[in-house]
């Protein structure tokens, strides 16, 4: 774990250039606009250790599996999300030595992501081999109002020293990615042009053929007044410069404001798309940089307003909240229903940048409840228009009748996967896609989504459930073979409770929606057994027979579920008991000794008492919890946020604030030393998830919220809003009590400590904690 960010309540703050981290601060100081973004990578040269990194959103390259024994079913391919043309580049030469931080003795450096307005800056003093000093600051920003556009406020002033200063802004597509294999790069140009102060690079990427357009311009002025200049273009493969040579004075700023953008053939006619960056960037350089960082700012403004979860006492843990919100918002807007959700989103290559169940498992709530419920809905139909793809993929591995296996990993649907043991058998994922159907219409009440797009895709993941299992006859019951379940730390077992207990709960569900959508709409339905094959009687009497009869481990001594029938054969030893130097287990021990350990990555049993924790009685979620989570290490980011909500539920306030803490800080502490690859996006939501369904204690029941909020204990209050079925609630717990506002809405009934309370329109009601 790592501290040299400093904390803040609206800023992450490096103080001091720390070489030896600079991969880790370039994730955590990533900018994004839902179209665009890149790591907090420098402007100008680094030699350094760092990984440059530029994202178009819905870009990516199909990369040929490779593997040394083909099975049957295997994916074509692993999506790639690429490395795009780097649009932030300004080369820096004085006289004849080249700013580079890697190089120079740097002073006064401080790099500083300001989440509140939504842009990066940077300042520093180099002090170069030659003895001359220069102190730059850099402020850059991805536009949210213009959000195919980027702009950086560049500035170098000379201290001890009069001499010429070359400034070469550039665009550079001859890049690779981090990943590629044998260093292959996935761009051919297409044009390249030039004019004064601009440039353009036009590249298409292999096989899918993706256009993107890559441009700039840019304005230079000193001391503080506009200048004329001559600048002389350059071009190389797939790079475009204009190199400006200028009279350096000391204590005289040098300003370059270099204006970009990334338009991709996704949104625009292949044909028009050089002729639209021209326009776009004339548009956004007639705005100016200061109109550029005031819209940001108001925009920025306007989405905290939503979405801030506010805490008293703890700046540390207000950071951190503040962190994870503001990458989740930089990283999907809701406005394109052909995108989705990375997790890494826009600051690393690493998972190929695609489609997880952890949107619906995880992003799904935080939409529900702090965006327009549009924006869920169209992560669910992105999903429904997959449909297809995933009926195939099931087709591939031999399931039939319209059984549909949704994939592991995905860009368009297909699976791109490429580990055995995860495309085969870590099949749970179907169950999270189900639950975000049922999780959107029990928050949002709207039941016409069931009829219009979520029985077709509940039906063909029941049929993938009803195939999966078979019948054993030495137990009398279904069983559930050679799986993974969350706990990736074990591969190809029998019966994992998880992935069992969620078969049986998709099944009971599709046939409930049938009776729903059979009551509301007779008609529709008749259309959807018919677009579907439906057999109704036939096929939910098999779903109705496997419900019954499903068997599902359990442990009577130990009152505990079991997490696959082999588990209690392990050595059971706890997380207190491992060397710290062996861990984290994932980058010191062989697979071979991982998988015949008792220690789980995730989340598993309780990720699916998390889901169903109405299933459950107390006893048994606490008997689960106590024998599980000591044996976890926590090597995933998505399951700290999971373990905050059961404990917050067992009333351990404590490890509840722990597990929130490592949640909320994974990335900017670097818990589990892999930072530098990118931040771990979609579990940011769980982060959300924490404070609001963990410390909040929000659930939705039958039409209602419910509330049973606590403070941590070095906590003097939180607050946070929700959306709720047209009302804008904000809700604000102290130690003694907590304050709810109907803010906007009609009146509504809620339940704060299973007590119910009427909150009429505008108005607000205060309510002492019962332990109070």
């Amino acid at each position: 774990m790592k501290n040299y960010l400093k904390h803040d309540e609206w800023c992450i703050i490096e103080e001091g250039f720390n070489r030896e981290f600079n991969e880790i601060t370039e994730s955590v100081c990533s900018l994004g606009n839902g179209r665009m973004g890149q790591r907090g990578n420098f402007e100008e040269t680094f030699t350094g250790k760092t990984l440059q990194g530029n994202y178009v959103a819905g870009v990516y390259y199909p990369d040929k599996t490779r593997v040394g024994w083909w099975k049957n079913g295997y994916p074509e391919y692993f999506a790639k999300v690429l490395n795009a043309a780097n649009w932030i580049g300004i080369k820096v030469e004085i006289e004849d030595e080249i700013l580079d931080l890697n190089k120079a003795e740097v002073s006064d450096f401080i790099r500083v992501l300001n989440m509140k307005e939504g842009y990066l800056e940077r300042s520093f003093v180099a002090t170069l081999a030659s003895g001359k000093q220069v102190r730059v600051n850099s402020k850059r920003l991805n536009s949210i109002v213009d959000d195919e556009s980027g702009v950086i406020r560049y500035s170098i002033t000379p201290l001890n020293f009069d001499a010429k200063i070359v400034l070469t802004p550039f665009i550079d597509g001859d890049i690779k990615n981090k990943d590629a294999n044998y260093d292959e790069k996935f761009w051919d140009e297409v044009h390249k042009e030039t004019a004064f102060a601009e440039g353009y690079v036009q590249m298409v990427t292999k096989k899918t053929g993706f256009h993107v357009v890559t441009g700039q311009k840019f304005q230079i002025f000193q001391n503080g007044q506009a200048v004329d200049f001559q600048s002389l273009p350059l071009k190389a493969e797939k790079y475009v410069a204009s190199q400006v040579t200028l009279a350096g004075k000391t204590n005289e700023e040098i300003v370059l404001v270099k204006y970009a953008c990334n338009l991709s053939s996704e949104n625009h006619a292949i044909s028009d798309l050089l002729s639209n960056a021209k326009a776009y960037l004339a548009r956004i350089e007639a705005k100016g940089f200061d109109t550029m960082v005031a819209e940001q700012a108001e925009k920025w403004a306007a989405k905290w307003e939503m979405n801030d979860i506010v805490i008293e006492g703890d700046v540390a843990a207000q950071q951190g909240i503040r962190f994870n919100i503001f990458q989740m918002n930089q990283t999907y807007t809701g406005e394109d229903a052909r995108l989705n959700i990375g997790p890494k989103g826009f600051t690393g290559e690493k998972y190929g940048g695609s489609t997880y169940w952890d949107t619906e498992a995880y992003c799904i709530p935080f939409y529900l409840a702090t965006a327009d419920q549009q924006v869920a809905r169209n992560l669910l139909v992105y999903r429904w228009k997959q449909l297809g793809k995933a009926i195939e993929n099931a087709q591939k591995l031999g399931f039939d009748k319209g059984a549909a296996l949704y994939p592991m990993v995905t860009m368009n649907g297909e699976e791109c996967h490429n580990e055995w043991e995860i495309t085969f058998e870590e099949i749970h994922r179907n169950g999270a896609i189900a639950y975000a159907i049922y999780d959107y219409v029990n928050y949002t009440g709207d039941e016409t989504y069931l009829a219009e797009y979520g029985f077709e895709v509940l039906l063909g993941i029941a049929r993938f459930w009803a195939q999966r299992v078979n019948w054993s006859e030495a137990k009398k019951q279904y069983v559930m073979l050679g799986v993974t379940g969350p706990n990736e730390y074990e591969n190809n077992v029998n019966n994992n409770w998880y992935t069992s207990y969620f078969a049986v709960w998709c099944l009971k569900y599709v046939i409930e929606v049938s009776e729903k959508i059979k009551a509301s709409s007779p008609e529709r339905y008749s259309e959807l057994a018919s677009i579907t094959n439906l057999n109704e009687t036939d096929e939910f009497a098999k779903f109705s027979h496997i419900i019954g009869n499903m068997y599902l481990g359990e442990d009577k001594e130990l009152g505990i579920f079991l997490q696959q029938d082999g588990f209690l054969d392990k050595e059971l030893i706890q997380v207190k008991d491992l060397a710290s130097s062996q861990r984290p287990i994932n980058q010191k021990w062989s697979w071979d000794r991982i998988l015949r350990s008792c220690f789980i990555k995730q989340a598993d049993v309780l990720q699916g008492i998390y889901f169903f924790e109405d299933d459950f009685d107390e006893e048994t979620i606490k008997r689960n919890y106590d024998f599980y989570e000591p044996m976890t290490v926590h090597e995933s980011s998505l399951s700290p946020c999971v373990h905050s909500i059961i404990a917050a539920k067992l009333g351990d306030k404590a490890r509840s604030y722990e597990f929130y803490q490592r949640s909320a800080r994974l990335d900017l502490d670097d818990y589990n030393n892999d930072t530098e690859d990118g931040c771990h996006i979609t579990s940011m939501a769980g982060t959300w998830m924490s404070i609001v369904k963990g410390f909040g204690g929000m659930r939705v029941r039958n039409g209602h919220v419910f509330l049973a909020p606590f403070v941590p204990e070095n906590w003097t209050s939180f607050s946070f809003k929700i959306r709720f079925r047209g009302n804008l609630l904000n809700i604000k717990t102290s130690a003694q009590e907590v304050t709810i506002e109907n803010l906007a809405g009609a009146d509504i009934t809620l339940f704060v400590h299973n007590e119910e309370v009427s909150l009429k329109e505008a108005s607000s009601v205060t309510i002492a904690h019962k332990n109070k």
